[in-house]
């Protein structure tokens, strides 16, 4: 079969980009020829790699429409995959892709990755009808699955759960890895991803304020590069506050900063010396979180605030702990259960591990490649 995907591509830093790089390197390992259409943006230049055939402007309403037609004229691609999320398409919420789907004349794969409750009129007017033409939809969690049909109007029977993908980590020893980043004997909680205000750190920060009377060799990793779209439109101003805030808490013994975009041999090193995952995101709507889904994948104690995707992945089978609510005293409650009790932590670990192995990126690849063959097929059955 032959794919195109569309969306944001490495190099680009975002969270689709990197699940549009894995996927297409996943599916190309099981034998499947992939392509990729990349949305670029009017703030960075990419170089991108040889795998992208068509690049998008963002904002360059003539790039949808001109790239629709190329890729109907392109006997070699089967079957588009569409990375939706809103912010990364032009127009209002991501409307000019829908001008790209009213000229394709080739069937496409939809994957969503932010599916809102309670969207704006714009917001569900775009995704509804992305939605309506789509072959196939594919969401990640069973929250969402029943959004798309009772909020934006998606045939059920049009919609497939495929979990967050995550790469197939290196398992390594926490404590050789904790002597050779010099933390021996420290107690780790860790947080990566591109640091934005949406990540809630100052609310880890305060929470582990919280422990360090009671865990004296207690750290705060929090790992990555703050976005690049925020340090284009407002500078670091948010990791400042994050600084200044460690400071105010006298906390600069117990927080760490890794101002780096991590490969994923580095972060997974990370992951590994980790003591408890803590993912404190305050909107409570966050349908997926790839940074969580990696944690799972390397087996971590996790704790984290109630949103949608932690209590879908964590709270069955008690996966990981989830608060009450978005507080510090909630979240340091729960860190302070698994820094304290070892068999609960050792629980957790365990159960993470579990389920992490059913979301390597090879089993979640294999599951998109046999989604589209049944697309492929009943469409030549027609």
């Amino acid at each position: 079969m032959n794919f195109l995907n569309l969306g944001t591509y490495s190099p680009k830093q975002c969270g689709i980009a990197t699940f549009s790089k894995n996927l297409r390197d996943n599916l190309t390992r099981l034998g499947e020829r992939t392509s990729i259409a990349a949305v670029s943006d009017p703030y960075f230049t990419y170089t991108y790699p040889n795998e992208v055939s068509y690049v998008i402007r963002q904002n360059k309403i003539e790039d949808y429409v001109s790239t629709a037609n190329a890729v109907n004229r392109n006997i070699g691609i089967d079957l588009v995959i569409i990375q939706h999320e809103y912010g990364i398409y032009g127009g209002a919420d991501g409307e000019y892709l829908l001008e790209f789907i009213a000229r394709l004349k080739k069937p496409y794969l939809l994957v969503t990755h932010t599916v809102l409750p309670y969207p704006t009129a714009s917001k569900k007017v775009v995704l509804s009808a992305l939605c309506r033409q789509a072959a196939a939809i594919v969401c990640m969690t069973k929250t969402s699955s029943s959004m798309l049909s009772h909020v934006y109007g998606a045939a059920p029977e049009k919609v497939y759960i495929i979990h967050h993908g995550v790469p197939a980590f290196k398992i390594q020893d926490r404590k050789l890895l904790k002597q050779e980043y010099g933390f021996e004997g420290r107690e780790l909680i860790t947080t990566f991803g591109l640091i934005g205000p949406e990540k809630g750190i100052e609310i880890g920060i305060r929470a582990l304020k919280r422990l360090v009377m009671k865990h004296k060799n207690l750290m705060y990793l929090i790992v990555g590069r703050t976005h690049p779209m925020l340090v284009e439109h407002e500078g670091d101003r948010y990791r400042e506050t994050l600084i200044e805030l460690v400071r105010r808490l006298g906390m600069q013994d117990h927080v760490e900063f890794v101002n780096k975009f991590l490969e994923l041999e580095k972060l997974g090193e990370y992951l590994y010396m980790t003591d408890a995952y803590l993912s404190p995101y305050p909107d409570l709507n966050q349908a997926i979180s790839g940074t969580l889904a990696y944690a799972l994948g390397c087996g971590r104690a996790i704790v984290s605030t109630p949103y949608l995707y932690a209590l879908e992945m964590l709270s069955q089978d008690q996966r990981g702990l989830v608060a009450d609510d978005t507080t510090a005293e909630a979240l340091a409650e729960l860190v302070d259960r698994v820094l304290s009790e070892p068999v609960l932590k050792l629980k957790l670990e365990k159960r993470a591990t579990l389920l992490g192995a059913k979301v390597k990126w090879p089993y979640i690849a294999k599951q998109y490649a046999n989604l589209a063959e049944s697309l492929l097929e009943s469409k030549i059955a027609i």
